[in-house]
């Protein structure tokens, strides 16, 4: 009996971290089974009239978005981190607020504002006689994504150039190399790592955006996969589509990697908290003030502001009980989805620490992929087999009785939950992973000295220490969810509508005022892990 309970012991973590793996490969498989079979029709009509301008405007996205977002957090990261300037400290940290807007969000606010009809647009026609602003273009859909994601390279790129020895820097001018040059031979160099994992997670979220590239009315796969499956009815053709852009995911993925491991950047710490920033003075001061206050005013503030604007027009006649529900069902999905996160990645980091072999370093790696993974990808992932399994049920339960049945699981919250827990469980295990990291091995030594040993040691002495990480992961994950969109929309029940739902049925009827109020919703709460980040980093220093 002794010899059966460690066995299972010893088994129970590697089973629960092989079964959170294969949550994350099971949708991919699924999708890439599709390859298996193709439909000649389907593949003719693909390649004949939606492929290519997929493939199209995919490569501008991805292309534009990524030379935005790593010029712009670049050079904001340097500002902040390594210059002192009017607006510093204010800037350092409230360059991470766009975070807290969803991209969606932000473009409906612009194209609201800068549309035919907006403010801006009447004003130019009837002071200047100038037409419309081309908001709806390739050029409008890329600038939004950049004000939208340039944080994930800011705030990367920023922790890098922190990181440096500044004494290199001042070596190097000491041997007559000029800021600039220095700039960009010695410190560009060494933040390389950071800024390429800022660029990827940016390049990820682009080829899972669907709420803005919608908005904008502008074709790629996400939206092209949404249509599949909800205009022409066909999950065939919905997931061949989600498979080409699986590949497109996977290469990404892997191009970062082996960007990682191709060099090595050793940095000193050593001496460089002593160092001062340069000190920007007269022009060179105003500028950077100047830029700062214009990427957190068009990122943050204005839309921002024109929410509560518009919120404030609509609110007196446009909120009732059906929001309400909206809120309720929001916060129930984002509630439901944080608890699974955290728990599976509680259970996935514990097994890590259990057992640090390289098996279990991969079966963690493929257990959080997810993150990588468009929602639309995972929503047909899961959709297909539990529809199949839903189709079984129905056909046995016919034969037995007679009698015929709804769904099962294909109507309720199962999928939504599954692919929450696919797409989010890096966004948990990252802080838990984190927060186990710094508990040293001579502790659990000592707890398993006085007897707590297995469960009785994760809940006496791991999970006391481990309470500000779960408190970080519940909170990332909450909001990450509750911003969600093509999971929700794709696979919820029938009249199950959230606040991000709402959002897109209201922009996709171009009703921006009746749009704000549930954006408002999420922006507020989407603001409490930006606060977190910000308490628990060094960026106001």
């Amino acid at each position: 009996m002794i010899n059966a309970q460690k066995a299972l012991s010893r088994f129970g973590p590697r089973a629960t971290a092989i079964g959170l793996a294969l949550l994350t490969l099971i949708p991919v498989v699924v999708v890439a089974s599709a390859m298996l079979n193709p439909d000649q029709a389907i593949w003719d009509h693909l390649w004949r009239y939606v492929l290519p301008e997929l493939l199209v405007n995919t490569f501008w996205l991805a292309l534009g978005v990524g030379v935005g977002v790593t010029v712009l957090g670049t050079g904001l990261a340097w500002l902040t981190a390594a210059c002192e300037f009017p607006g510093r400290a204010f800037f350092a940290w409230a360059l991470l607020l766009p975070l807290a807007l969803p991209a969606y969000v932000t473009a409906f606010v612009w194209i609201g504002l800068l549309d035919f009809t907006g403010v801006l647009p009447t004003w130019l026609r009837a002071t200047w006689g100038i037409g419309a602003l081309p908001i709806r273009s390739r050029g409008g859909v890329i600038l939004i994504m950049v004000l939208a994601l340039y944080p994930y390279v800011y705030l990367t790129a920023r922790t890098a150039f922190q990181g440096q020895g500044r004494r290199l820097l001042e070596a190097a001018q000491t041997l007559g190399v000029s800021r600039w040059r220095a700039f960009f031979k010695i410190a560009l160099p060494m933040a390389r790592p950071g800024i390429v994992a800022g660029l990827s997670l940016a390049l990820m979220e682009t080829l899972a955006d669907f709420g803005t590239v919608a908005v904008f009315n502008y074709n790629t796969f996400t939206t092209a996969i949404y249509k599949a499956w909800f205009s022409m009815f066909s999950l065939p053709a919905a997931s061949q589509l989600a498979t080409i852009l699986v590949f497109f995911v996977l290469a990404l993925v892997t191009l970062e990697q082996l960007s990682r491991n191709r060099r090595s950047y050793a940095t000193s710490a050593r001496g460089s908290g002593g160092a001062q920033r340069i000190r920007l003075r007269g022009t060179a001061a105003t500028l950077a003030t100047l830029c700062a206050a214009l990427v957190f005013l068009l990122a943050f503030m204005v839309p921002m502001v024109q929410l509560l604007l518009w919120a404030s027009h609509i609110v007196a006649t446009d909120l009732d009980a059906r929001y309400l529900a909206f809120a309720g069902h929001s916060l129930l999905l984002a509630a439901l989805g944080a608890a699974l996160v955290v728990s599976l990645a509680l259970a996935l980091g514990y097994a890590q620490r259990l057992y640090p072999t390289p098996a279990m370093q991969l079966t963690a790696r493929l257990a959080t992929i997810g993150y990588a993974l468009p929602g639309a990808v995972l929503a047909v992932g899961f959709y297909v087999p539990v529809a199949a399994l839903d189709n079984l049920l129905i056909d046995a339960w016919r034969s037995w009785t007679g009698q015929e049945i709804g769904q099962i699981f294909g109507g309720t919250l199962a999928v939504m939950l599954l692919a929450y827990c696919a797409r989010f469980l890096a966004v948990g295990f990252g802080p838990v992973e984190s927060g186990l990291a710094r508990i040293t091995r001579t502790m659990d030594e000592a707890a398993q000295v006085l007897g707590s040993t297995g469960l009785k040691r994760l809940s006496r002495v791991h999970l006391p220490l481990l309470r500000a990480p779960l408190l970080a992961a519940a909170a990332l994950a909450f909001v990450d969810i509750l911003k969600e969109l093509p999971i929700t929309l794709m696979t919820r029940p029938f009249g199950w509508d959230t606040l991000a739902t709402r959002v897109f049925e209201m922009t996709a009827e171009s009703e921006w005022e009746r749009a704000a109020l549930p954006a408002v919703a999420i922006c507020l709460v989407g603001l409490l892990p930006i606060f977190l980040l910000v308490k628990h980093s060094d960026a106001r220093t």
